[in-house]
């Protein structure tokens, strides 16, 4: 009875093993979870005051489909800030979280045949949303000798006559790798000339490490500027991921008057008290809680980073935003998710295998928790590979 479509969707191997984790915890298991993509930060005060004030006065009915002009004025004043990105107001799309900005854009953009370059290791939601949208997704494999990123050369062998998108993704999820403003250069090289399409998902961007100043995409150059659709939120540097935030930017007029249609036939604008709670957030005025996230997450990335170093067999490359560690277990299972069933069951950690990130004989560990559990988990760990069978 079901379409087609639907049937061409594999499940989320990441929600599925916090699931499975929570179950375990509920049957009275002790299990340590580092599968979520999730900060374990409450959301800043200053946002949920601003939610308060729009409940209390009332503002609770229908928006704009594409978000209010209070929001979208917000947004473009951030790109503009912090991104040296000059959109206006009417080149910016509100979406239910960045994984509908990205559900949108691609059956907006996507028709059968087209298809999208993605650097693997990749977000698992990434070639789900193209197959969806009829859309062929074309892996370009990376590994540890390149900081798991694509090089022009590999950029240019990928293009066909059929290419229409380059999917970007920095900070990277799963490895946290990020692109500098020279990696990006060099890329932009390949696509001139081209009809190609970029994607950039900078949803990591403030979750940086060790110094490093984040360079978007779109900023490259005017060619760049114009075929870039940037998608970004306020899940990861906010810390709402509940409160389903996103949005991307595009000056390309014909697709953000497409989706903006195609969003009023779907879902309508996001949740009014939502867009309140964001715009002290775009604004600036989060900054500060902002930093003690990310702060915090750069000492857990160096404990998490030291210990798992330390245990025989397994390696992982130091990463540069985010808050995950891409390990490496091809010395002692190539399997990711029988490694990752089996460390589950007998030691009671969950972690992601890296097959659902296109990617054997890694999983995926999320640091977005308290020391403790990081010291707790990664014993385990170390347990497990030394006894491994």
């Amino acid at each position: 009875m079901l379409s087609k479509r639907i049937q061409v969707l594999s499940p989320s191997l990441t929600m599925a093993i916090t699931s499975l984790a929570r179950d375990l915890k509920a049957q009275g298991r002790d299990v340590l979870s580092f599968s979520a993509g999730e900060p374990d930060f409450d959301t800043p005060q200053i946002v949920k005051d601003a939610a308060i004030a729009a409940i209390n006065d009332g503002f609770s009915k229908y928006t704009a489909v594409g978000g209010t002009p209070e929001v979208l004025k917000a947004i473009a004043g951030k790109l503009k800030r912090e991104n040296n990105l000059d959109y206006k107001p009417s080149d910016i799309v509100v979406n239910v979280g960045a994984k509908h900005s990205l559900f949108n854009i691609f059956q907006a953009i996507i028709d059968e045949g087209d298809e999208v370059i993605i650097p693997a290791p990749y977000w698992v939601t990434y070639p789900e949303i193209v197959k969806y949208s009829d859309g062929t997704p074309v892996f370009i494999d990376t590994d540890e000798t390149s900081g798991f990123k694509i090089t022009p050369a590999q950029l240019k062998a990928a293009i066909t006559p059929k290419t229409k998108v380059l999917l970007l993704n920095t900070p990277s999820n799963p490895t946290g790798s990020v692109y500098s403003k020279e990696e990006l250069t060099a890329l932009a090289e390949v696509l001139k000339g081209t009809n190609i399409l970029v994607v950039s998902d900078e949803m990591y961007e403030k979750i940086l490490f060790d110094g490093l100043v984040f360079t978007s995409v779109a900023s490259i150059s005017e060619d760049m500027f114009k075929r870039t659709i940037t998608v970004n939120g306020l899940s990861k540097s906010v810390s709402m991921t509940g409160w389903r935030f996103g949005y991307f930017a595009s000056p390309i007029k014909e697709i953000t008057d497409a989706i903006v249609d195609f969003q009023g036939q779907s879902t309508s604008n996001v949740n009014s008290i939502t867009q309140k709670a964001a715009v002290p957030a775009l604004n600036g005025l989060a900054d500060a809680d902002i930093e003690i996230m990310r702060a915090a997450f750069e000492r857990r990335r160096n404990l998490a980073h030291e210990l798992l170093n330390q245990i025989e067999g397994i390696s992982v490359l130091k990463p540069e935003g985010a808050f995950y560690l891409f390990v490496n277990t091809k010395a002692v299972e190539n399997d990711s998710m029988k490694f990752s069933q089996k460390l589950l069951e007998e030691k009671g950690v969950a972690v992601v295998p890296g097959i659902g990130f296109g990617c054997e004989g890694y999983f995926r560990l999320s640091f977005a928790t308290d020391d403790a559990t990081i010291r707790d988990g990664i014993e385990r760990i170390a347990s497990f590979v030394k006894n491994y069978k």
